[in-house]
């Protein structure tokens, strides 16, 4: 398999990527506790994903693979969802005797938040059909990149006890549990920057002429 090809989403095309999402998402637990019935599911959740996630192609943060077979929504530092426009959609799209646990459970969230700047990941999804290829690695090493080199940290729900293993590979760790109610559980993750070792000069092996590029050894801070 060749390597996958990680791309930043034109405003022309945030509708293929928000239909990638909303494909991926037809089984996740939390999307289809908000919304259970399928056509309910299909009519709100692009909205949802914009409002959730919108910011990202603002600010050239979303990234798709390989003709949109997977994307991830990406928020920057201080980039935050579109609070007006999900709760105006959580009130006429969710039955009114279950929004007082969606609002508490998205309350939750946000307080899980780490209170330093952070990237912020409210999404990726991989097409259900093409799972399991490595196109949410590459999502997810495509843009941690940028974390490690800008030295920030990343963050991210994970709504799945079976996409744990695949954040801890990239250095995430689970931080607590948010769940209210009837909501299934969801798992907050942090992951810390990774700096560069530059090898002293002693080391370099004497056979490389001087300018030839090592690669670099990712470790954690601290």
């Amino acid at each position: 398999m060749t390597k996958p090809t990680i791309k930043t989403v034109t405003p022309s095309r945030t509708d293929q990527a928000v239909g990638t999402i909303v494909l991926a998402f037809s089984a996740d637990p939390i999307a289809r506790w908000f919304y259970p019935d399928p056509h309910q599911y299909l009519l709100h959740l692009p909205s949802f994903v914009r409002a959730f996630a919108g910011k990202a192609f603002e600010h050239n943060s979303a990234y798709y693979v390989d003709g949109y077979l997977g994307a991830a929504l990406w928020l920057p530092p201080d980039v935050h969802p579109d609070e007006n426009a999900l709760v105006a959609l959580l009130q006429c799209s969710i039955p009114e005797e279950n929004q007082q646990e969606i609002f508490a459970f998205m309350g939750q969230m946000d307080r899980s938040h780490p209170s330093e700047p952070h990237w912020y990941l409210p999404m990726i999804g991989v097409d259900p059909a093409k799972q399991g290829n490595g196109y949410g690695s590459a999502l997810l090493q495509h843009a941690l990149e940028r974390c490690d080199g800008e030295g920030k940290l990343a963050y991210l729900e994970s709504s799945s006890p079976k996409s744990i293993p695949l954040y801890q590979r990239h250095g995430f760790e689970l931080v607590g549990t948010i769940q209210v109610g009837s909501s299934p559980p969801l798992f907050p993750m942090l992951r810390k920057p990774r700096r560069l070792v530059i090898p002293k000069r002693e080391d370099y092996p004497s056979s490389n002429p001087i300018g030839t590029k090592f690669n670099s050894t990712p470790v954690f801070n601290g």
